[in-house]
């Protein structure tokens, strides 16, 4: 099996996993609103009704993730030379902005029901069921996020990487409306601020979390060069390599999970087409043992001394 088609394998397998993860996600999350809804008007808990109704947007991010995913895994062809794998990378910016929305949304509502509380307005004690459904979703949730972190690392998709954060975020924020349900049900009338006290400091964690997470989406985007000690293990590998006299205009970036790498390598003049071709080929597998999926772009020149060129650029 050539390289080609061994990629072409890992990309598909690679790409089933993100969609079996994604499904799975989709599928909790829909249960998960329709539970909490319903449990919000029975059990008369407005927190939890609250918390099913953000739900929903969880499955608008989920149907988002699968159909980044299903676009990445279609690959290269005549107008995506480069493949897909900047879907992904859309994928893990749209979300971490839907996080933002989300947390002003619990934000402004945490300091309105805070005010609110504080002028004197009583909130009505909720049903023990709102606290045994809170329990559930939170436990939920947080299995989801192991899920999805471990999937999206096995596969090296910053999309599941992405997506696990944001179960992990509302795993947080069922749990901190669970704080309010509790406080509410055991410790009086005075104490149900907590709720939305727990809500507005959730919403700061998930407003961090979605700048940590959608940082690195906008420089892949952007096509900011790979990290230095990324870029230092390349240098190593292209210089250590024998026949390689010297290299220069070293240029790196990423796409979805592939990592991109252009450069120029000196040799001896002297080498045959056949010889420069089997260089070029040893650096290409040493670099994907080493950094994974790597597409290159190497081009050879004849060396001339010691100050034609610099070893690194």
């Amino acid at each position: 099996m050539n390289n080609n088609n061994q990629h072409s394998v890992q990309d598909s397998l690679r790409n089933r996993e993100e969609k079996r993860c994604t499904l799975v996600g989709m599928t909790s999350d829909v249960c998960l609103s329709v539970l909490k809804i319903v449990t919000g008007f029975v059990g008369h808990s407005s927190a939890i009704l609250a918390d099913g109704i953000h739900s929903i947007s969880d499955t608008v991010t989920d149907a988002l993730v699968y159909a980044m995913v299903r676009l990445s895994g279609k690959g290269a062809d005549e107008r995506y030379r480069y493949g897909r794998g900047k879907y992904e990378t859309l994928a893990a910016f749209l979300i971490s902005i839907i996080l933002v929305v989300v947390a002003l949304g619990l934000l402004t509502e945490g300091v309105k029901d805070v005010w609110a509380a504080f002028q004197g307005e009583t909130l009505e004690r909720p049903h023990d069921i709102a606290l045994i459904v809170g329990i559930i979703a939170v436990v939920v949730k947080e299995s989801l996020y192991h899920y999805t972190r471990l999937k999206g690392h096995k596969t090296d998709s910053s999309a599941l990487k992405v997506y696990a954060w944001h179960h992990r975020a509302d795993a947080l924020s069922t749990a901190a409306t669970l704080l309010g349900v509790a406080g509410a049900m055991f410790l009086g009338e005075r104490w149900r601020v907590l709720d939305p006290i727990a809500a507005i400091a959730v919403s700061v964690l998930i407003l961090v979390l979605a700048y940590r997470l959608g940082r690195p989406a906008v420089e892949e985007l952007l096509e900011v060069s790979l990290p230095k000690n990324e870029q230092d293990k390349i240098a190593d590998i292209v210089i250590g390599t024998p026949g390689v006299n010297a290299f220069h205009n070293l240029r790196t970036r990423r796409n979805g999970n592939l990592r991109v790498v252009d450069m120029h390598i000196k040799v001896d003049g002297d080498l045959s087409v056949n010889e420069s071709h089997s260089i070029t080929r040893e650096i290409e597998k040493q670099l994907s043992d080493a950094l994974g999926e790597v597409m290159t772009n190497i081009h050879v020149e004849p060396y001339h001394g010691t100050n034609d060129c610099e070893k690194k650029s």
